[in-house]
């Protein structure tokens, strides 16, 4: 489940660092506004990545993916790749859950 978990974090760090830039560009708000938001993001989801394998590491990934749509609010853009970031969260939780319990349960 982690590598599948920290691959999704991972292309949600590089999409939200992108979706920065095209902030700075599409809106109104300050680049210091802009940064703290998708920079908080990019650090969030790093920190998700590292947790994975303790536990709530899992609900910090929602929590992350909560966020991730919140900042919708700054970028409207952003409620659509948050939707699309949450529902791969969740694929991949759950799909990880399934290929765990496989290997746990194909070793002797």
């Amino acid at each position: 489940m982690r590598t599948l978990c920290a691959s999704t974090l991972i292309g949600e760090f590089l999409v939200v660092g992108l979706a920065g830039l095209v902030a700075l560009r599409l809106t109104d708000h300050s680049p210091g506004t802009v940064w703290l938001v998708f920079g908080t993001a990019m650090a969030l989801c790093l920190l998700a990545c590292g947790l994975l394998g303790r536990p709530g590491g899992v609900a910090f990934g929602w929590v992350v993916q909560a966020g991730l749509i919140a900042s919708g609010f700054l970028v409207p853009t952003m409620f659509v790749l948050g939707a699309v970031f949450a529902l791969l969260w969740w694929t991949s939780v759950h799909y990880g859950r399934k290929i765990d319990a496989g290997r746990a349960a194909a070793q002797p």
